[in-house]
């Protein structure tokens, strides 16, 4: 990462109107320094940083912001033609970018301005100071996918929260709880940046076929118990479960359910090791299931990469969006990140 000082980055500011929509008669749609009409980039170090954008143009708009390796990092955002709308947010900015044994990507925070309408009027971006991180440990159903049409629920997260949080997403393509604590760019970087009051999510399952059940256990204990050194606190994530129907339409079934070539049922061990150590559970495996099966066999596809890749595990952008919903309902309800940093509706 090419580096500037603080000082500098708190003043980043691009005060003068900028509009993806076409300009109106008599009217300019200036460029900035740092952003095009599609486009935003900040020469900064790696860290957190707070971005508060101004929404709407002359006309009416709708806009979603997206950054780093293709995080959801605002919703579509609707502005009234020649109105504005205030919106902040927190972001993680980290080398590689994107899954942790993947390409660095490009130094600095990088973000995308889309939506149907896109208008951004103002936008500045300052060091974040009081900012909780939420870390996410997992799999490539977690990770910031690098490309389409493959989305990981984690990677659809950050846009369900306000300033103040940030999703700092760990996840990687193909990692167990073996490999995951193994790798030293896993556990053995994540785990010394874990501050006191930090969450850590944790779901790791789908890549451990032929680990035993002891071993399991014991390694999620292990991670359990690294976040609580660091004063983190540690919450247990069920895996999400495959689309993998039985003939009367449930999915009741060892591939479906994660239940490994050992018999080892991956849900059930994490349900047990959250009870067992007093941790938060994320019955993302119970979660999926309903809804999956509320959609039934044709419904359900389009949630997976069954139409494009006849994928039953790996999720689209809607499927990837609409379980990172589900974890953000369990964090809300749960409270463990407080009401007024979630974004509902």
């Amino acid at each position: 990462m090419r580096r500037s000082s603080i000082a500098v980055l708190a003043a980043v500011t691009l005060s003068t109107a900028l509009s993806a929509v076409p300009a109106q008669a008599g009217e300019s749609a200036p460029g900035m320094a740092n952003c095009t009409a599609t486009a935003c980039h900040f020469d900064l170090p790696p860290g957190t940083y707070d971005v508060k954008v101004l929404l709407g143009g002359s006309a009416e708009s709708s806009t979603a912001i997206t950054g780093e390796t293709r995080r959801a990092l605002l919703p579509e955002t609707a502005a009234p033609a020649g109105e504005r709308v205030a919106r902040s947010f927190t972001v993680n900015v980290r080398t590689p970018e994107g899954e942790p044994t993947g390409a660095t990507g490009t130094p600095g925070l990088d973000l995308t301005i889309g939506g149907s309408a896109p208008a951004l009027a103002d936008i500045r971006v300052t060091p974040a100071r009081h900012a909780r991180q939420i870390f996410l440990v997992g799999d490539s159903t977690v990770c910031d996918q690098p490309g389409d049409p493959y989305y990981g629920w984690g990677q659809q997260l950050p846009q369900y929260l306000r300033k103040g949080v940030s999703v700092a997403n760990y996840a990687d393509s193909g990692e167990s709880t073996v490999t995951y604590l193994g790798n030293p760019q896993l556990w053995a970087t994540v785990q010394p940046q874990i501050r006191r009051g930090d969450l850590v999510l944790i779901q790791l399952a789908h890549n451990d076929k032929t680990t035993d059940g002891a071993t399991y256990r014991a390694n999620l204990e292990t991670l359990v118990a690294g976040v609580r050194e660091q004063g983190g606190e540690p919450v247990l994530v069920t895996p999400i479960v495959r689309r993998w129907f039985n003939s009367d339409g449930t999915l009741n079934n060892g591939t479906a359910l994660l239940v490994n070539g050992l018999g080892v049922d991956h849900p059930a061990v994490v349900r047990s090791v959250a009870a067992a150590e007093g941790v938060p559970l994320i019955d993302l495996t119970a979660e999926s299931k309903a809804l999956v099966e509320s959609l039934g066999v044709e419904g359900s596809k389009s949630l997976y990469l069954y139409n494009e890749k006849r994928d039953n595990t790996h999720t689209s952008v809607r499927g990837a969006t609409a379980y990172a919903e589900l974890v953000r309902d369990e964090l809300r309800a749960q409270g463990l990140v407080p009401e007024g940093l979630v974004r509902v509706g």
